[in-house]
């Protein structure tokens, strides 16, 4: 098992150097810093003298890759990808072309986010098996026909109509919450009822028909039918055997969610007025803040791959023949 992991862990440095590289072609390469530097001067006639003081300041006047003027280390070192990228392998993320200290930003921002994901999670997931289960066990019924009609409805509204009708009938209508804001404390729970009410209600439609579709598969297999023919009651076929045997592809679906628990949702903290990681990336990408984004993209990445890792090794729990070596 260790072996095992140490060996993801070293699996996780090439990816992990190719979305950099990726990230850093895709923000200089395509975008140069003269105009990154137009963009933030916000002039329409920018000068020269501007245009190389703004990148002085903010240390894009360094070649991207290689500086052949200087000697020894410093033709790799005084460069912008080893100062602007290679240094996010240490989780060192600078400061945002505005002057903020993005390491900083994300500590305090990272609460909200997981302070929303982490509810509409565990509530969504344990929500959707429950109505999967309850399909499954009224399956081929008229129960189960209008259930995935209502699914497939849901899956077809945008995730837009859920965030405005619940704002505008939950908040505006009835009252009960705020339409949109934050504040820390004791109060934070009335701030942050409406959006994971509406992250588990949006979420309904594709995960119920997710989850209906594994428990199916696990119905139809042979166990099953041998535990029925043994005399065992459907309620303990589902939970004892369907359930269980299921849960490694609960465990890879729920694998994909992992870095949204840490980054946030764009849309909802960007409606609900949330301060969190997703309204933060939206902003620097209506600011053309590049660091800022860089810096998300690679921890985005890190924590989608140590999700992998971890499904990797929660699978040796729910199924005991599977064995990492």
């Amino acid at each position: 098992m260790f072996a095992y992991i140490i060996r993801r862990f070293l699996f996780m440095i090439p990816i992990l150097v190719g979305v950099n590289l990726l990230t850093f072609a895709l923000f200089f390469l395509v975008n140069t810093p003269d105009d990154m530097a137009r963009v933030h001067l916000g002039q329409k006639h920018v000068t020269k003298e501007a245009i190389e003081n703004w990148k002085h300041h903010h240390g894009y006047d360094k070649p991207l890759f290689y500086n052949k003027e200087l000697q020894a280390e410093d033709k790799i070192t005084n460069t912008i990808f080893y100062q602007k990228s290679l240094r996010l392998f240490a989780f060192d993320f600078g400061f945002s072309d505005a002057g903020r200290d993005i390491g900083y930003d994300i500590s305090q921002r990272m609460w909200p986010s997981l302070a929303i994901a982490i509810p509409s999670l565990i509530v969504g997931l344990l929500f959707n098996i429950s109505i999967a289960l309850m399909m499954i066990f009224f399956r081929y019924s008229y129960l189960d026909t209008l259930g995935m009609v209502l699914c497939v409805m849901m899956m077809s509204i945008s995730g837009l109509f859920y965030i405005i009708g619940g704002q505008y009938l939950i908040a505006k209508l009835l009252l009960l919450v705020p339409i949109s804001g934050y504040i820390p404390g004791w109060q934070i729970g009335k701030f942050l009822l409406l959006p994971v009410l509406v992250g588990i209600i949006s979420g309904i439609g594709a995960g119920v028909r997710w989850y209906r579709t594994l428990f199916l598969e696990e119905a139809s297999k042979d166990y099953v039918r041998t535990a029925r023919a043994k005399g065992l009651k459907e309620s303990i076929v589902l939970f004892k055997h369907i359930l269980v045997n299921a849960l490694i592809p609960i465990l890879t679906g729920v694998v994909a969610l992992l870095p949204l628990l840490f980054l946030g949702s764009l849309l909802t903290e960007s409606f609900f007025g949330i301060p969190g990681l997703g309204s933060y990336t939206i902003d620097a990408i209506g600011q053309q803040d590049f660091a800022i984004v860089r810096s998300i993209v690679f921890l985005g990445s890190f924590l989608y791959i140590v999700g992998l890792l971890m499904t990797d090794v929660s699978y040796t729990m729910v199924d005991p023949r599977v064995r990492l070596n």
